[in-house]
Formats: structure tokens, C-alpha cells, sequence
């Protein structure tokens, strides 16, 4: 298995596309979401840099004021990540429930809200709430079946959704 993909120097053309757009370079929501689906892309060391979360994140926000409405869900979709990646799970499941309801046919989507279902059915667990994370793993097994019918080559989710969570860094 080939390792991840290095973090991106600074100078690099989506690092420096970055800063510009926090410095006021004009960048259209569609730049936004090509940018931010590079920079979150499976496998992105990106989730390890907090600098670059933090000025990716401004950025998602200032796109999504905008009035041009046909990058919302991937916006919405990368925002809810990052926050997830960050432990702000009450964030991210707003943000990938807003994702989800203007595009439900996001395989990615669904894994990330797979993902939160099935973390969030861990705390419980650990909570000695027994019913309700066992509701929650359930709504994580029909996030993960979802992802894998809307994109079913996708290895990614062919997995184990609690290897996912199993495998993150303890914050």
C-alpha cells in the first residue's frame, strides 16, 4: 500500500491559492470547492495541519455566503469534515446533514455521516448507554450501505466503519 500523499510545502499552487483567497484574491465558490476537494482528498495529510484546516475552514465560510448556490453541498460537505476531523461533531453533523439534504447522492457525505454516527455510537457505548448507541451504530450501518450503493467501487467504503474509528488519533 502506497503511503499517504505528503503535506503540501507552503509554496505550493493550493497552499498559495489558499492564503490569496484569505487575503482577499477574488475566489469563486466553485474554486473554493475544487480547492478544498484537493486539500481533503482521502488519504490528505492535510487533517494533520492544523494551519491549513483552520484557513481552509475561513475560506468554506466566506464561499458559502455567496450568492452562487451551486457548490453549497460540497461546501457545506468539506466544512462538516473538517470539523469532524477537528472533534467539533455537533458542528460537522449540521453541516453534513445540510450537505446531505441538498445533495442526498454524495457517497461521501454518507460515509463522513457514517463515520460521525458510529464515533458518536462509541461515546454512548462507553456512556454505558447501550440503547442509544446501538441506534447510533444503526444509522451509521445505513449511512455506510448508502455510500457504498451511490458509489460502490469506492474501496474506501467497503470497509469496517469502526475500523475508521478504531484507526483515529485520541485527542
Amino acid at each position: 500500500m502506497a503511503p499517504p500523499p505528503a503535506a503540501e510545502p507552503p509554496g505550493t499552487p493550493d497552499q498559495t491559492r489558499l492564503k490569496d483567497a484569505l487575503t482577499g484574491h477574488q475566489v469563486s465558490p466553485g474554486e473554493v470547492a475544487d480547492l478544498s476537494e484537493r486539500l481533503l482528498g482521502n488519504g490528505s495529510s492535510t487533517y494533520d495541519d492544523q494551519e491549513t484546516m483552520a484557513r481552509l475552514e475561513l475560506v468554506l465560510l466566506k464561499a458559502l455566503k455567496s450568492r452562487d448556490k451551486n457548490y453549497q453541498a460540497i461546501l457545506w460537505r468539506n466544512l462538516g469534515i473538517i470539523h469532524y476531523h477537528q472533534k467539533k461533531y455537533k458542528q460537522a453533523r449540521q453541516e453534513l446533514q445540510a450537505s446531505n439534504e441538498l445533495n442526498p447522492k454524495s457517497g461521501r457525505t454518507h460515509f463522513y455521516l457514517a463515520r460521525l454516527f458510529a464515533h458518536q455510537g462509541e461515546i454512548y457505548q462507553r456512556l454505558g448507554k447501550s440503547r442509544v448507541s446501538r441506534q447510533q451504530f444503526k444509522r451509521a450501518a445505513i449511512e455506510m450501505e448508502q455510500a457504498r450503493k451511490l458509489e460502490p467501487r469506492n474501496p474506501l467504503y467497503r470497509q469496517d466503519i469502526k475500523k475508521f474509528i478504531d484507526q483515529e488519533p485520541a485527542k
